[in-house]
């Protein structure tokens, strides 16, 4: 099954959506139409029931996403700019999508574009892809997560570190820093990426969802109140028919068939 739009494309088989960003030519730079165009392929793929996991990539050879367009914005008024941000935003949608999300990135991963991976669950990167949060360079902070979800992935030197000096870094370096979790051969990342997403969809999507809310909410609460809600979480999950049919599965020595209930 295949989703269509203008700036992206969007394909579904086997519990799994692979969203292309499909701007090559300008290097998949986020503009308004691709933004809102994201926001509605997550919000379409939320609801759809077949669809367990989510997995981002950029076509073309040389990015995922080369930043924001900065074109689009360098004639806004303060004002202008201020009613833009009073919006919903495309990174608070990935990252409020209740399934997990991993980002499938090479080459260019900059400003708007490495904060759309931070709103992933996971980022794999092949070893051509370079990082960084651009931003300081036109006299502009980063303002969609790349500080603050940079900096509770990487900490606070690092995530400092890039975006005060506006420097890139290399897939090694984001491998090492925790930016990333994998690093694979040149144009293997969304292979990798998909095995991986393909491993959560087997699963109990009750769990899975659950999971995702729990280790997001992991850096927002003290320990003993995420103690509770992981409690809480576990006995949703054992009432669930996911959780029935798991427990089931076990004892009968069957593979078990979830269904998201």
């Amino acid at each position: 099954m295949s989703y269509i739009f203008e700036t992206i494309t969007v394909d579904c088989a086997d519990h799994l959506a692979i969203l292309r960003l499909n701007q090559p030519e300008r290097l998949n730079a986020l503009n308004e139409p691709m933004r809102q165009e994201i926001m509605t392929a997550v919000d379409t793929l939320a609801e759809d029931d077949a669809v367990r996991a989510l997995v981002i990539c950029g076509n073309g050879d040389k990015a995922f996403v080369a930043g924001a367009d900065i074109s689009e914005f360098a004639g806004r008024t303060p004002e202008e700019q201020t009613e833009v941000y009073q919006r919903r935003r495309v990174y608070e949608a990935l990252a409020a999508f209740p399934k997990p999300s991993l980002a499938a990135i090479h080459g260019y991963c900059y400003g708007g574009g490495c904060e759309l991976a931070l709103a992933c669950d996971m980022r794999i990167a092949d070893s051509t892809a370079s990082f960084g949060q651009l931003e300081v360079r036109l006299g502009l902070v980063p303002g969609a997560g790349g500080t603050q979800r940079l900096a509770r992935l990487v900490g606070y030197g690092h995530a400092f570190k890039m975006a005060a000096t506006g420097d890139t870094i290399d897939a090694a370096e984001a491998l090492r820093i925790g930016l990333v979790e994998e690093v694979v051969e040149p144009g293997q990342h969304l292979a990798r990426a998909v095995e991986l997403a393909g491993r959560m969809t087997r699963w109990s999507p009750v769990a899975v969802s659950l999971i995702k809310e729990l280790v997001a909410q992991s850096s927002e609460v003290a320990l003993s109140r995420g103690i509770e809600l992981e409690k809480a979480a576990f006995l949703k999950a054992f009432a669930s028919e996911d959780g029935r049919e798991g427990v089931t599965a076990f004892t009968e020595k069957r593979r078990a068939k979830f269904v998201g209930r």
